[in-house]
């Protein structure tokens, strides 16, 4: 099992992935913010390395408008050294990455204008990926669409639309059940239709439930059957609401209870978790603390002493408090 984040990396320099707005677009800036890019995802993956984090996506931004037609650079070409490197990188230290394109993508739109856009993206995303020469098992994650007014036809035209993608493209897809329209019912038929892969999304089913009456666990165990050999081990996404009024956003941190008994009750340990949360590396690394039996008493003071004083300064409570929990070491609980 692996436990990852997504896109950013919180605390550390260097990490920031720029954006470059249109009316500054040229070759010079797009090559320029691209090596910058590339530069803070070599430091991101050196702080996964460190922290034996094996799971990490990376930001559809790394190549600034990369599928927009103002982008005319053979970026694969001119910055082959640095993508070599990161690729490099990711085999040795055996990290599977994957890529999410945004809200925009939806090859199932009744827009021709907007399915012709959104196949492009998903071709730089899979040319992405390509260049970095990682394998099958590192996908690029894609929500069905919307509904249209028809949600029957809104499948259908996404089963169409799919079938019709390069194969190069389609053997990176996998779909998710997101938290309004595709529920996981909807996605496992689609699956049924195409192959596709699912992943599972914990907080979108909560939100958007099927009309099944399966649990969390088991919908897992059933959409496990939809990842093949060559797709890797089966992955999730975890994540937590933000409050009662905002269940459908993500909160600020994982909760350690609930992670605990969401990770002690799966079946099967044999699936890659994905967390979609706002402080992004911090909690996969509470998380992977949480579920590694190994921890010694070391290593949570390394961890205390990259972040007490940031602590320090939103409450001292907590501070005084997890000092002395640090301090009393007989009766400390790993």
């Amino acid at each position: 099992m692996a436990i990852g984040y997504a896109c950013l990396n919180i605390g550390n320099y260097d990490t920031k992935i720029q954006t470059l707005r249109l009316n500054k677009a040229t070759k010079e800036t797009i090559i320029d913010v691209s090596k910058l890019n590339l530069k803070a995802l070599i430091k991101i993956l050196e702080y996964n390395q460190e922290n034996d984090i094996k799971l990490f996506r990376i930001s559809s931004d790394i190549i600034p408008l990369a599928s927009h037609e103002v982008n005319k650079v053979k970026w694969w070409e001119v910055l082959k050294p640095e993508l070599d490197y990161i690729g490099n990188m990711i085999r040795e230290n055996g990290i599977r990455v994957s890529m999410h394109p945004g809200q925009y993508t939806v090859i199932n739109s009744n827009d021709e204008n907007v399915v012709n856009r959104s196949i492009k993206d998903l071709i730089y995303h899979q040319k992405f990926l390509d260049s970095l020469g990682v394998g099958d098992e590192c996908k690029i994650i894609l929500h069905v669409g919307g509904k249209y007014g028809d949600k029957e036809t809104a499948i259908n035209r996404f089963v169409y639309n799919y079938n019709n993608l390069e194969s190069d493209v389609k053997k990176r897809l996998v779909i998710e059940n997101d938290d309004k329209t595709f529920n996981a019912s909807d996605v496992l038929r689609i699956h049924n239709e195409i192959g596709v892969p699912v992943v599972f999304d914990v907080l979108h089913d909560k939100v958007n439930p099927s009309s099944e009456k399966y649990d969390t666990y088991e919908w897992i165990e059933i959409l496990k059957k939809t990842w093949k050999k060559t797709d890797g081990k089966q992955k999730i996404h975890y994540s937590e609401s933000k409050n009662e009024k905002e269940k459908r956003s993500h909160s600020d941190y994982i909760n350690s209870d609930s992670f605990l008994k969401f990770y002690n009750n799966l079946n099967d340990k044999d699936v890659d978790i994905m967390l979609e949360v706002k402080d992004k590396n911090l909690s996969a690394v509470k998380c992977k603390n949480l579920t590694d039996n190994s921890l010694k008493i070391g290593d949570l003071e390394r961890e205390w002493s990259k972040y007490k004083y940031y602590v320090l300064s939103k409450n001292s409570n907590i501070y005084n408090e997890i000092r002395n929990q640090l301090k009393d070491k007989e009766n400390l609980i790993l």
